[in-house]
């Protein structure tokens, strides 16, 4: 029975045209971090996904209504409505083009970092905000279809997805547990070992956090085990066609790529701002907030602390689903410099995460379970079942994703639709936790709502 699993695993994940990809990086001649911009935009770190033509064709195997409704659009508003579909924003520089996709001079598109680390707020999209609209298990359930139609073969996302499912909420992702897979079959050079049994993977969903932080941060991840370096951003493009050189010769790249990440700025609240409300905010988060997620304005200070879960009481399956072995062969690889760096093998907890534009990374708690920062400071109040009924909509009251809610999931729900709707019950998805608020008044919490929307 297990050599079966492995068979099958091995063939879903490890088969594949060889790829050489592109042998010169573009790079722009101007600033360290506008080349790590440039990096991500324009040169394929992951290999050839899909091609533009079959991206184009995606609309023909819609469900009803939206199948029509795309027949009679124009390509520039069908293209739109894939674009919704999927979570894809389109770049500045290039409206024609996905801000989440390197689509190359000849059509094919391959996926880059701003996929989950791309996003919109208020309908605004900022590069380095989490992906709240993402949904990568309907474009590749999508592309299986529209595929088997065409007579095209499937490539290793389509099929890796069948194994190891991409996130079964939008806005979600589960690129951990692809790491811990893609990791599980490699040695500490990165060369490829396809040929062992499968790791145990614990699936559960994460919301991506915001770049602009990671400048404060010494620790990367929501548990802090890795300690902060441009090599823990490669693990992100180990496709199985990715040799364990071509990454490793990646580096000086990465290093751009990182310096890109460490100069985003927070984006500013757009709206209105009671500063006299929110002055009377500042001094309720510095005697309640301030001594895990620091202080913000002349006195800056990060602690970079990591809460006990028995303390914090968030969802445990992010802490459960990495196990020692996997950190345990992270450290020893060239990941984390041979053992070199300081990684932690048995994190108790998570780490309280700075506030900087907090108000557009929306949804939150690390597993992205909770709409708005409202719900965040009134626990008992959170929904158990919630959904966004339009993707640009923007709480100002509740300071956050206008959702809707509803008692209970029917039975037969498609499943694009399913994934459209936050269901807490499920393993991974917890809202509990961060009771913290409970002990302010309600005079207290909406001024700390108001001092939230400044940082």
């Amino acid at each position: 029975m297990q050599r079966n699993i492995l068979i099958i695993f091995n063939l879903l994940l490890f088969t594949g045209v060889a790829w050489n990809g592109p042998q010169t990086p573009i790079i722009a001649q101007e600033s360290e971090a506008q080349e790590g911009r440039d990096l991500l935009l324009n040169y394929a770190f992951l290999p050839r996904d899909f091609h533009q033509s079959t991206f184009d064709q995606l609309w023909k195997d819609w469900p009803e209504p939206l199948k029509s409704q795309a027949e009679q659009a124009t390509p520039a508003e069908r293209r739109q409505m894939a674009y919704d579909r999927f979570g894809l924003s389109s770049r500045q520089d290039a409206p024609e083009k996905p801000l989440q996709y390197v689509v190359d001079n000849e059509g094919w598109w391959s996926m880059n970092c701003f996929a989950c680390h791309g996003g919109k707020a208020a309908g605004v999209s900022y590069e380095g905000l989490p992906n709240a609209q993402l949904a990568l298990e309907t474009l590749y359930a999508d592309l299986r279809r529209t595929k088997k139609r065409l007579d095209l073969p499937l490539g290793p996302m389509e099929r890796g997805s069948m194994v190891v499912p991409m996130g079964s909420t939008v806005g979600t992702s589960n690129a951990v547990i692809f790491g811990i897979a893609l990791m599980s079959y490699r040695d500490k050079d990165l060369n490829l070992r396809p040929f062992r049994f499968p790791p145990v993977l614990i699936h559960h969903d994460m919301d991506a956090p915001p770049w602009w932080n990671v400048k404060k941060r010494e620790r990367l991840y929501i548990d802090g085990f890795v300690e902060k370096s441009h090599r823990a951003l490669i693990p992100f493009v180990m496709d199985q066609r990715n040799s364990g050189e071509k990454m490793i010769g990646w580096e000086d790249e990465f290093k751009k790529v990182f310096a890109y990440i460490e100069s985003l700025p927070a984006p500013q609240y757009p709206f209105d701002i009671d500063q006299q409300l929110a002055q009377k905010g500042r001094q309720v988060f510095q005697n309640n907030c301030a001594e895990c997620h620091g202080s913000y304005g002349a006195d800056m200070d990060y602690p970079s602390r990591i809460i006990p879960l028995d303390e914090i009481g968030t969802d445990p399956i992010r802490l459960k689903a990495l196990s020692v072995k996997h950190r345990q062969g992270y450290h020893e690889s060239w990941y984390a410099n041979y053992g070199k760096d300081d990684i932690v093998h048995e994190p108790q907890g998570y780490q309280a995460p700075p506030l900087d534009g907090v108000w557009a990374s929306a949804p939150y708690l690390h597993n992205g379970s909770v709409p708005t920062l409202w719900h965040l400071l009134h626990p008992e109040q959170r929904p158990a079942i919630w959904r966004r009924p339009n993707n640009d909509g923007y709480d100002q009251e509740k300071v956050g994703l206008a959702v809707e809610t509803i008692a209970s999931l029917p039975a037969d729900l498609r499943g694009d639709i399913r994934r459209e709707y936050f269901d807490t019950s499920v393993r991974g998805k917890s809202a509990t936790g961060h009771d913290y608020p409970n002990r302010l008044d309600e005079a207290e919490k909406r001024s700390l709502l108001e001092y939230l929307k400044t940082l």
